[in-house]
């Protein structure tokens, strides 16, 4: 993720939730086109070996709706990280798929994480 020298002031409810924003932008515009390409594909290829991925799809899928949706404001996701953290365990990859699969998980964990701030 990246990270920037620009200082929060936790008194300053606005410019946290702007620092949080901003860094949840730059990690959506990084990641979200692949995650768009990637998702769909390794759901076809490792969906009937690992089914949990067919829930990550779908969660994906409303998460990726909602951020379109909101446009520049910022969109709701706790649920859907929440979510993902549960299905995923936490984003542990399983130790027998492919680098696509992994590269799924670790760009939802930076995601979400650029969320939480």
């Amino acid at each position: 993720m990246l990270k920037s020298s620009y200082k929060v002031d936790n008194n300053n409810k606005y410019e946290s939730e702007d620092y949080i924003m901003k860094e949840f932008n730059q990690v959506k515009d990084k990641n979200m086109d692949r995650l768009e390409q990637y998702v769909p594909i390794v759901d076809r290829v490792h969906g009937s070996h690992h089914p949990e991925f067919h829930h990550v799809r779908r969660v994906f899928e409303e998460l990726n709706h909602k951020v379109k949706a909101a446009g520049v404001d910022k969109p709701n996701l706790d649920s859907e990280f929440k979510e993902l953290r549960e299905v995923t365990s936490n984003y542990a990859v399983p130790g027998d798929v492919c680098e696509s699969y992994e590269a799924v998980y670790k760009m939802l964990s930076e995601l979400d994480e650029a969320y939480q701030g």
